[in-house]
């Protein structure tokens, strides 16, 4: 390969994502001396990246051990043959994805059929690289890389605010839903709706969503390759505003998320939205132990029953023996009527906190906008959207315009001093 045709490769190539950053530290896993030799070519016509070490085995034989094996901090790219050994191949990709997930993976063979690509990929590799390796295909990869790296530097800004319901049937997807695409609306904030419901989740029901090709965690399964271009491809757009990524229909086999995942994922989905909202499936599954630990705030969505208290009390005392801080913790009592049968000093009493929020009993109207798909249009005037509208002034959102916002302040004043903090 001659190296000034890489440095012209690069002058005709759109190098944003290198700006003013230190190039990407690569390591080779069982290359041929070929595709070595490239690498350094590469890498001294190049300022994109520095090349650190070449191992011959495959010697990481699990997660724990890949650290030691490739040194701290981990590399930012790992080139791995997969021609020697597929099989041996493969599990050094696993581990290395486990144990360092910001490193990216690109595997590198002369076969191209589509079944072993779709298994270098599987085993977390990002990219697919063919021998013999071109200049062009390892700029571009090595461009994703770059863009990605350059999108996780910026400061994170979203709030990621996740509901789980004490028991099924609490009213949380509808809670979320509504609460988004009033964010999404009423207050023109950039608000994002995630339903972590591993099967049959409902949010993209109840906006009327119906037309959508990929699910939460099929985006999981593509950390590696999360960019703003991959994340279009998994979006669901409301009329109000709201976006969604939905849940799996219920169809598909059982996934295995690697650990570091989900938090990974919200890492890259916060750098885009002002308010993400997490619809999460009852349970202390792991996926749903990783967001509580990565949220701001947990909002267990509780109703006036004993079995739901019960649970809440449950939940509150598992949280706390893992560790997470009990400030992050905050009960949402939906379908709240003043002459409950179990009043509410008795479900303080009882749960050993204050609730953190009442969202009034208004049946009707609420199954009245799932069915219509429509939060906004069917609940404009509905008790309960006066209150979410609260809600959301209370976690920090703004209305959109001056007198509108002068207005809403003065509507629910009163309102916020009774039961924000109740």
């Amino acid at each position: 390969m001659n190296p000034m045709s890489i440095r012209d490769a690069l002058n005709s190539t759109p190098r944003e994502s290198f700006a003013n950053s230190e190039p990407l530290s690569v390591v080779g896993i069982c290359l041929d001396e070929e595709t070595w030799t490239v690498l350094k070519l590469f890498a001294e016509s190049a300022p994109l990246i520095k090349l650190r070490s070449h191992f011959s085995e495959y010697a990481a034989q699990d997660s724990d051990s890949v650290i030691d094996w490739l040194g701290s901090p981990p590399p930012d790219i790992c080139i791995i043959d997969f021609d020697r050994d597929r099989r041996r191949a493969a599990q050094a990709a696993e581990n290395i994805r486990s144990a360092a997930p910001e490193t990216a993976l690109f595997a590198i063979s002369s076969d191209a059929q589509p079944d072993l690509i779709i298994q270098a990929m599987r085993s977390g590799c990002s990219e697919y690289l063919l021998k013999p390796m071109g200049r062009e295909q390892l700029l571009n990869a090595v461009a994703r890389v770059g863009g990605r790296r350059r999108e996780r530097a910026q400061p994170f800004k979203a709030q990621v605010l996740a509901f789980m319901g004490a028991k099924g049937g609490c009213g949380v997807t509808s809670l979320v839903t509504q609460l988004g695409a009033l964010l999404a609306n009423s207050f023109g904030k950039k608000t994002l709706v995630v339903d972590l419901h591993p099967d049959f989740g409902d949010a993209a029901l109840y906006l009327g969503l119906t037309k959508y090709r990929y699910h939460f965690f099929e985006l999981v399964e593509n950390t590696d390759r999360l960019d703003a271009e991959l994340l279009q491809s998994f979006l669901a757009r409301h009329p109000s505003g709201l976006e969604l990524i939905p849940a799996p229909e219920g169809t598909d086999a059982p996934r295995r998320i690697l650990p570091g995942a989900v938090a990974q994922t919200f890492d890259f989905l916060r750098m885009r939205y002002e308010y993400i909202l997490v619809d999460m499936a009852p349970g202390l599954s792991d996926e749903n132990l990783e967001m509580i630990r990565h949220c701001d705030q947990l909002h267990v969505v509780t109703v006036a029953e004993v079995s739901a208290l019960r649970n809440v009390v449950r939940h509150c005392d598992y949280l706390t023996r893992k560790e997470i801080p009990r400030e992050r913790f905050r009960v949402v009592l939906n379908r709240h009527q003043k002459r409950s049968l179990i009043s509410d000093s008795e479900i303080e009493k009882t749960i050993n906190q204050k609730i953190f929020w009442k969202v009034p009993n208004q049946y009707a109207h609420v199954v009245k906008a799932i069915n219509g798909g429509d939060p906004i249009a069917q609940l404009s005037t509905s008790e309960v959207t006066r209150n979410l509208r609260e809600l959301a002034f209370f976690l920090g959102a703004k209305a959109a315009g001056g007198e509108k916002e002068k207005d809403k302040r003065k509507e629910g004043s009163g309102f916020l001093g009774l039961l924000g903090r109740s």
